[in-house]
């Protein structure tokens, strides 16, 4: 298949305009339109149906449209990976996170990257859920728990990380310390729903749940810990064991740390026509030693 052709469709694709696909690729319309005539005529059907209201993908359009970006992405991705042979890792690495990280995890994540490899620069995005849905224009996705997405992806599980019920000093002092999971009935609970589980049933060390009716069920990780700083009630959250800007050590403190908790994954997904691209193994290489440091 005719790479040129394919980008020329994919571009169409992409707008919805043979206008909008020329000025982004830099062409006429006219030999747009000959790129796509050439395609159709390759695949023997219609790809494209043009009308007044605009180009619309026809059901083979679609199939072509979700491989066809797969393909040229693993194009580039070769021509990336014999042009970085050698070298030191460098450009621009599109990276999606899970939504509420700490800053105080994430600030020393991109020293300690960018110390060792300082011509790599970062387009970050962020998702309550990041390999809940088609993963498209990223290189490298990092989400808790076990799931990968269905497709050509190379997942990973770089470390684990503990789940557990903490709460300040002073919410304690003033409600009380909970020393069986029955106690907890009267508090103010508030929930981390990790992609795939239920936020109102919380994990025991010992297997299995407990059910429980939190005031609030986040995804956002640092907020719901600002608000156990902030003696609002017990939060159920994923600890990075890293003290807290400005915070003293010891005012969050872990509630039936011997009962309530899990571990849980945090996994690398990575397109596998990206894998082999130095500057994204050269990423990943560096998350376990960096978060072995952080004994995470």
């Amino acid at each position: 298949m005719d790479l040129e052709e394919l980008r020329a469709f994919l571009a169409v694709a992409d707008s919805g305009s043979f206008l909008t696909a020329a000025k982004t690729l830099r062409l006429s319309r006219a030999t747009l339109r000959r790129r796509i005539d050439q395609l159709e005529a390759r695949a023997g059907v219609l790809l494209v149906d043009r009308t007044r209201a605009g180009v619309f993908l026809t059901e083979a359009g679609t199939m072509l449209a979700a491989r066809g970006r797969l393909m040229v992405q693993e194009a580039s991705a070769l021509i990336d990976s014999v042009r970085e042979v050698g070298a030191e890792p460098s450009g621009v690495l599109r990276v999606l996170l899970p939504v509420g990280l700490p800053p105080h995890l994430m600030t020393p994540m991109l020293a300690f990257v960018r110390e060792r490899y300082p011509r790599l620069s970062f387009r970050l995005h962020f998702s309550d859920d990041p390999v809940g849905g088609i993963i498209e224009n990223v290189d490298v996705a990092i989400h808790f728990g076990e799931r990968s997405p269905i497709g050509p992806w190379v997942s990973r599980e770089i470390t684990k990380v503990r789940i557990w019920a903490v709460a300040s000093k002073t919410y304690l002092a003033q409600r009380g310390v909970p020393h069986s999971l029955e106690d907890l009935r009267r508090h103010d609970l508030m929930s981390w729903e990790c992609p795939g589980d239920d936020g109102k049933l919380w994990p025991l060390l010992g297997g299995g749940t407990v059910p429980v009716s939190p005031v609030l069920i986040a995804r956002h990780i640092h907020l719901l810990r600002q608000f156990a700083l902030a003696h609002l009630g017990i939060a159920l959250v994923p600890d990075a064991m890293l003290p807290d800007p400005g915070v003293s050590d010891g005012d969050l403190v872990a509630v039936l740390p011997k009962v309530i908790g899990k571990e849980v994954g945090i996994r690398v997904v990575v397109p596998a026509v990206l894998s082999e691209i130095p500057r994204i193994k050269a990423l990943i290489d560096l998350l376990r030693p960096f978060l072995g440091e952080l004994r995470l």
